[in-house]
């Protein structure tokens, strides 16, 4: 793959950024190089509740979203577990508040990443090609080498 030395990938506990992050992990463990796996999360603000709801119910499968600090925690628990059973033997976890491109590009670029991962959800979709998907902001946006796992 390469010669990589930090390995970043972004999860959100759906099963297709389970398939991110396992390959991450192999990734990572090929080129003996720390994973960094990155949980975004939203706070419920009350105000917008009804809004989500009717996005969610709108956007089905593709709404997938973490509200809250302690969810988020408790994925990337499990997303951990999973990297080192594929084999990852330097593993890291952080949880951000916020957007999920912002928190992976921003995140991958404080780490000094040479790579980063992210799952081809939401590419195909319908939002996805309307409103956008995270893997093709965070290609978009991202400065180093990204690899999107085909995991739909």
């Amino acid at each position: 793959m390469g010669d990589y030395k930090v390995v970043t990938v972004g999860t959100d506990g759906s099963s297709s950024a389970r398939k991110a992050v396992v390959r991450a992990a192999e990734v990572a463990a090929d080129s003996g190089a720390r994973l960094m796996i990155i949980c975004a999360y939203e706070t419920r603000d009350p105000s917008s509740h009804r809004d989500q709801a009717e996005a969610e119910r709108a956007l089905g499968d593709e709404a997938y979203k973490i509200i809250g600090a302690s969810p988020a925690e408790e994925t990337l628990r499990s997303a951990r577990d999973e990297a080192i059973r594929a084999g990852a033997q330097n593993v890291d976890t952080v949880a951000v508040q916020g957007d999920p491109t912002e928190a992976i590009v921003e995140k991958s670029e404080l780490y000094k990443a040479d790579l980063v991962v992210v799952g081809n959800k939401g590419l195909a979709s319908f939002a996805g090609r309307f409103l956008g998907s995270v893997p093709q902001a965070v290609s978009r946006k991202s400065r180093t080498d990204v690899l999107i796992v085909h995991t739909t």
